[in-house]
C-alpha cells in the first residue's frame, strides 16, 4: 500500500520522503550563498551581491565628489614652434612642441578657464571631453601675472559647469582631489590633503604667485588649469605650479581669487562690447556667498535701471548668480540695446529690475581690473612704419617716456608710451585720448615698448579686436575705452 498513490492524489510516504530531501538540500546551498555574500561584503568583494549593495559600499565621498565633477574638466594639447639653436654653427630652426594641461568649464556654451602658461604661444589647441569628443580651442583672452586664460571651443551641446566651492573655509587636513591630464594620461584623479595655505611661491624671475593652497594630491605636468575639488565635487582651487624636486608638494589658485580674474577675462565689454556699469563685491565666507552691488557708474545703464548700492543679485536672465562670473555670464552673447531681467533683494524685499546693455566703444573710465595683462612679443622692428600706422590707424603719436617723466609710470605696468599728439577727429580724439596720456595697452598686450605696438597693429587677428580696446594712466588713474578702427583705409 505505501508503494501506491492514494486516490485522492496525495504522494506516498517514500516520495515525501524524497521532496523533504530536495527541499532541505535547496535550503541548504541557500544558506551557504548567503553565507559567502556576507563574507564578501566585509572583505570589499561584492561581484556576487546586488548592485544597490555595492553602490552603498563603494560610492564613498570621493567617488560622489569626482562623479559631480568629472564631466566639465577636459584635457587640453597644444603645438608651439620653438627655435633651437645648434650650437656648433650657431645657426637656428624651427621645431613643433607638443604641450598638455587641463581647463574647467565655466560657461555651457563653451568657455573654458586653464592657466596662461599652458597657451601661451601656442600655435593651435585640441580639447578632449571625458566622452571623447574632440574639438579645436582658441584663447579669447589671458591675465599673465595671475597665470589664468580663457578658450573657447564650439560644442555641439551645452557643456556642463563644474560647481564653484570657495576657498574662504578651506581647512588644514582637509581632503581634496586632483583631476588632470597628467604626463599626458587624460583625467587622472589623484588625493591628498590640505597642507597650508595662503603660500607665495616664486617660480622664476618672470612669474611668482601670491596666496596659493598647498596640498599633497599629486600633482604633474599636464595638470595645470584642472580643478582642485573638495568632498562636494566643488571646485576650490585651479592647479598651477608643483615644487620641482620635492614629493607631494603641489600648488593651486584659491577659486576666490580665480573667479575674480575669470570675471574680467569674459567681461561682456571685453568680449562683446556692450557697457553696464554694475561695480559689485563677492561675498563668500562659508555657506554666505552673494553678490553685492557698489555704487553704480554714473550715467551707466545700470544707474538708469535702478540699482542701488547694497542691492544683492540673485538671478540674471536665466542664470542664478553667485558672484561675478555668474553675472558676466548673463551678459555674454548680449548686444547693446538688449535688456536683461534682474532678480535682486533689496532690504530684505525681492524684485526684478530691468537693465539695458550700452554701447562700450565711447566709454572711458577708471579701470577696476588688472589689464593690460599679456606681453606682445617684442620683435624688432623698424620705428617708422609702426610710427606711421600708429597715427593713421589710431591717430596718436607715440614714443618713449622720458627719464624726466618716469614718475608718471605705475609701477603695476613694466613700462608705456607716451602719447605726444592726438589727431582731431581720430578714432582717439574721440574716444578720450589726450596729449601726455601714457599707452599702456592695446587689447590684451601690454605696449612697453614700440615693439609691442606693432605686434597689435600688424596682427593677423586685429579685424577681430575691432572696436580695440585700450588702456592709459592719467595722473596714477587707468583708464579704459574702445577705438573703432576704419581698417579698409588704413595702410
Amino acid at each position: 500500500m505505501d508503494r501506491l498513490r492514494s486516490v485522492d492524489g496525495t504522494r506516498t510516504r517514500e516520495q515525501s520522503h524524497r521532496h523533504l530531501d530536495e527541499l532541505s538540500h535547496r535550503m541548504i546551498k541557500c544558506f551557504i550563498k548567503l553565507t559567502m555574500c556576507a563574507v564578501l561584503i566585509v572583505t570589499g568583494s561584492v561581484a556576487f551581491c546586488e548592485n544597490s549593495v555595492a553602490s552603498d559600499i563603494r560610492k564613498t565621498p570621493l567617488v560622489r565628489a569626482i562623479e559631480r565633477a568629472k564631466t566639465s574638466v577636459v584635457n587640453i594639447h597644444s603645438e608651439k614652434t620653438a627655435r633651437s639653436e645648434d650650437s656648433l654653427f650657431g645657426s637656428g630652426k624651427n621645431r613643433k612642441v607638443n604641450g598638455m594641461g587641463t581647463g574647467i568649464v565655466v560657461d555651457p556654451r563653451g568657455y573654458i578657464v586653464t592657466n596662461h602658461h599652458v597657451v601661451d604661444g601656442v600655435d593651435s589647441l585640441r580639447v578632449t571631453m571625458l566622452d571623447g569628443s574632440t574639438y579645436n580651442a582658441r584663447v579669447i583672452s589671458s591675465n599673465q601675472s595671475e597665470d589664468l586664460a580663457i578658450i573657447k571651443i564650439d560644442p555641439n551641446k551645452k557643456l556642463t559647469v563644474m560647481p564653484p566651492g570657495t576657498s574662504s573655509d578651506l581647512m588644514l587636513g582637509e581632503t581634496v582631489i586632483a583631476v588632470g591630464n597628467a604626463f599626458g594620461y587624460e583625467h587622472t584623479v589623484t588625493s591628498g590633503i590640505i597642507s597650508s595655505l595662503s603660500r607665495d611661491v616664486e617660480v622664476n624671475e618672470k612669474q611668482s604667485y601670491k596666496n596659493l593652497i598647498q596640498t599633497d594630491a599629486s600633482i604633474n605636468p599636464g595638470n595645470s588649469g584642472g580643478p582642485l575639488l573638495n568632498l562636494d565635487g566643488e571646485v576650490v582651487g585651479i592647479n598651477v605650479a608643483i615644487r620641482a624636486g620635492a614629493q607631494r608638494i603641489g600648488f593651486a589658485i584659491p577659486i576666490d581669487d580665480a573667479r575674480k580674474i575669470i570675471a574680467d577675462l569674459i567681461s561682456t565689454e571685453f568680449l562683446d562690447h556692450t557697457y553696464h556699469g554694475i561695480l559689485a563685491n563677492d561675498i563668500k565666507q562659508g555657506d554666505k556667498q552673494m553678490l553685492v552691488l557698489g555704487e553704480p557708474a554714473k550715467d551707466s545703464p545700470a544707474e538708469k535701471s535702478g540699482l542701488k548700492k547694497d542691492d544683492i543679485v540673485m538671478k540674471a536672465g536665466s542664470v542664478n548668480v553667485v558672484d561675478r562670473v555668474d553675472l558676466e555670464r548673463a551678459f555674454m552673447g548680449h548686444k547693446p540695446g538688449d535688456t536683461i531681467d534682474l532678480l535682486i533683494r533689496r532690504e530684505e524685499k525681492t524684485q526684478t529690475v530691468q537693465i539695458t546693455l550700452a554701447d562700450s566703444g565711447s566709454v572711458v573710465r577708471t579701470t577696476p581690473v588688472s589689464a593690460p595683462i599679456v606681453r606682445a612679443q617684442n620683435n624688432e622692428i623698424s620705428n617708422d612704419p609702426t610710427l606711421e600706422k600708429t597715427w593713421e590707424v589710431l591717430g596718436i603719436r607715440i614714443s618713449k617716456v622720458p627719464e624726466t617723466q618716469k614718475h608718471l609710470l605705475n609701477p603695476r605696468y613694466e613700462g608705456g608710451m607716451l602719447i605726444e599728439e592726438v589727431r582731431p577727429q581720430s578714432p582717439a580724439a574721440m574716444n578720450g585720448m589726450r596729449r601726455g596720456d601714457i599707452l599702456v595697452g592695446l587689447h590684451i598686450w601690454e605696449t612697453v615698448n614700440l615693439s609691442n605696438v606693432s605686434y597689435v597693429l600688424s596682427n593677423s587677428k586685429l579685424p577681430s579686436f575691432n572696436p580695440l580696446k585700450f588702456y592709459i594712466l592719467r595722473k596714477n588713474e587707468t583708464l579704459y575705452g574702445h577705438l573703432p578702427l576704419n581698417l579698409t583705409s588704413s595702410p
